[in-house]
């Protein structure tokens, strides 16, 4: 249900609460679907725009180039709001030039715990090391114990937050994957 009489959303307020104005705005099926077409390169126009991406949205529109910033926008709302028809955007987002699409599509596979294992696989020797961290965090969310020595590989990185992500992934991973403790008698 949307309310047209809602008020306007701030585009100084922090991500999750433009996205929940937005919800109560437009509708959570909407904001969804347009966050989907951001990631997937559509435009959505000047008010998504402000709404995705805040403050930081406005130098788009005074000109300053989009870059990747749309892309990323839209992913970030994806890790507020979500249905499983956003997937294949998030996918493709996996696999785009621009890095930090990338990176915060591997943060919506942790939060939304999507089965893209493959993808990332690919990205723990990603060229940069925030995309292998944030690859390294969501196998740990959905990976299995067939991952580990992949994750491993990572605790000699040049970078040390991306052995810190690969040393929490593993063990998140272990717990996630070892069948139930037996009590001891």
């Amino acid at each position: 249900m949307t309310s047209e009489s809602a008020a306007p959303v701030q585009i100084d307020d922090s991500p999750s609460e433009r996205i929940a104005a937005a919800v109560t705005r437009l509708g959570e099926r909407a904001v969804i679907d347009r966050s989907a077409s951001l990631l997937l390169g559509g435009n959505e126009g000047e008010e998504f725009l402000l709404i995705v991406g805040g403050r930081h949205a406005q130098g788009v529109l005074d000109g300053a180039p989009p870059l990747y910033w749309p892309e990323v926008w839209g992913a970030r709302a994806l890790t507020f709001v979500w249905d499983d028809s956003a997937a294949p955007a998030v996918h493709r987002g996996l696999r785009d030039q621009a890095w930090r699409v990338r990176e915060m599509c591997a943060r919506v596979v942790f939060v939304r715990a999507l089965p893209e294992q493959e993808a990332l696989l690919e990205l723990l020797s990603d060229e940069v090391a925030r995309v292998r961290g944030a690859a390294a965090r969501a196998l740990g969310e959905v990976g299995d114990s067939g991952h580990l020595e992949a994750l491993r590989a990572l605790l000699t990185d040049e970078e040390k937050e991306v052995r810190r992500s690969a040393h929490d992934a593993m063990v998140r991973l272990e717990e996630r994957t070892a069948g139930p403790s037996t009590p001891h008698s």
